[in-house]
């Protein structure tokens, strides 16, 4: 059950993929303090992606001595070259005495907003591609590099299409001003992309327990 929101005392450092959901969180009064993002897509950019996390937790010190990661620790952070090193270890270069930092205990953004089960359920027995909005609103970042070749290596396998993790009405807003560029990514990807409505209480009580559970 999620209880009463995170206050000021706490600052926000996360993708920008996520952007739409927390941005929200902060507009509704969920979330009171800072909130600063890195660009979305970097998980393709490592050295780019480390360098971008460590500027920004150095700017979220300077707001707050709680600091919460939203990040992924399992698909957000692949290292090729060095197995050991995972997101943790990047964070673990700016601790210091004095200050609380902690990452959400979740695999991607996905897994922020819906648990296997959840997105299980919503498949009904399809092999289904998941997404959230910001996976649409700044795909030009997140699918860098990509052309049809590379769409048609990852895509058809999906035969189930492609569902949006929208606890915002996203889709549908989005779908008034911008309907053809959904229809160009469905035509790119070439598998129908649809939204299906879920709560935001996951992302919430993510971000709960990534608070310090005994202040000091």
């Amino acid at each position: 059950m999620v209880e009463s929101g995170i206050s000021s005392e706490y600052a926000i450092v996360a993708c920008g993929t996520m952007i739409p959901e927390l941005n929200y969180l902060k507009e509704t009064g969920f979330l009171e303090g800072v909130i600063i993002y890195t660009a979305p897509g970097l998980h393709q950019a490592l050295d780019e992606l480390e360098k971008q996390l460590l500027e920004q937790l150095k700017v979220a010190k300077e707001h707050a001595k709680k600091i919460i990661v939203v990040y992924g620790g399992k698909y957000c952070y692949i290292n090729l070259k060095d197995s050991y090193r995972t997101i943790d270890c990047v964070i673990d270069d700016v601790r210091e005495e004095g200050y609380y930092i902690a990452r959400t205990e979740v695999e991607n953004c996905l897994d922020m907003l819906a648990t296997v089960e959840d997105r299980e359920k919503l498949a009904e027995g399809q092999n289904v591609w998941f997404c959230t909005p910001g996976w649409l609103k700044y795909r030009d970042f997140v699918f860098k590099g990509w052309d049809k070749a590379n769409a048609n290596e990852n895509f058809p396998q999906y035969t189930g299409g492609g569902i949006m993790l929208d606890g915002l009405g996203f889709f549908d807003n989005y779908a008034m001003e911008h309907v053809e560029e959904i229809l160009d990514f469905s035509d790119w990807a070439s598998i129908p992309l649809e939204a299906r409505s879920i709560s935001l209480n996951r992302l919430k009580n993510v971000l709960l327990e990534a608070m310090e559970k005994e202040p000091k």
